[in-house]
């Protein structure tokens, strides 16, 4: 199968970006950033796979809010720990929590995707640190990407959206199209999945309900946030 014009440009825009984060992460291992690029307070512990307990930095920015661990940890046994193999989408990176855990536990491919440049920086940096070459860092909207990205082309889609936009009912609507038979998606939302306006046509404007094809694997609470797993049938 040839390789489509856009993928090599992929491939050449994230060599280059890698070697931007290696200068970034040396810059400020020398202390020669800026004191306003290091305000980072907060971090992330990978929970398992190849990086199993690296802490990353994430940056002190408010609506910055990572997946908790036991969160991530219950996501990941759900999926069955190792990925391998497997492309993943995090559309909404943020702190790249669920990202960096896919592909230290043997995603094929992690396209992220990140509107802030301050949150691309470090997620590249992080990147660096870890020398992901299996993650691809995209700085775009994640509802323009998503429109754009190759139907059928991911195994699994996270999707965790800014918790009190309105980027949920988009995004899954994007994002289920993107997913090939058998795969997952997973998604937080405030309320159930079957509470959600996108499953009823009346609100939605749909002709029909656009997850017929779907299974609800999983779902649980943790405080406001309901998280699920979804699989395309």
């Amino acid at each position: 199968m040839s390789v489509p014009k856009k993928s090599a440009l992929m491939v050449e825009f994230v060599d280059q970006s890698i070697a931007a984060a290696e200068q970034e992460l040396m810059n400020v291992q020398c202390g020669m950033f800026s004191k306003s690029s290091q305000k980072v307070l907060n971090q992330v512990r990978i929970i398992g796979g190849a990086w199993k307990r690296t802490p990353l930095p994430v940056l002190d920015l408010e609506g910055l809010r990572p997946t908790p661990n036991r969160v991530r940890e219950t996501l990941f046994n759900w999926l069955g720990q190792q990925l391998n193999g497997l492309a993943c989408l995090d559309l909404f990176a943020g702190s790249g929590a669920l990202g960096f855990e896919a592909a230290s536990r043997g995603a094929k491919r992690v396209l992220m995707v990140e509107r802030n440049p301050r949150v691309v920086q470090q997620l590249r940096l992080n990147q660096a640190k870890l020398a992901a070459q299996a993650i691809e860092i995209v700085q775009a909207d994640a509802l323009q990407l998503a429109a754009k990205l190759a139907p059928a082309s991911f195994d699994i889609v996270f999707v965790d959206p800014p918790f009190k936009s309105n980027f949920l009912p988009q995004a899954l609507l994007l994002s289920q199209v993107l997913i090939r038979p058998g795969g997952m998606l997973y998604f937080e939302a405030p309320v159930p999945f079957e509470q959600l306006s996108l499953l009823n046509p009346l609100e939605s404007g749909a002709q029909s309900n656009p997850f017929e094809h779907w299974h609800i694997e999983h779902h649980k609470q943790a405080g406001a946030v309901h998280y699920h797993l979804l699989r395309r049938i």
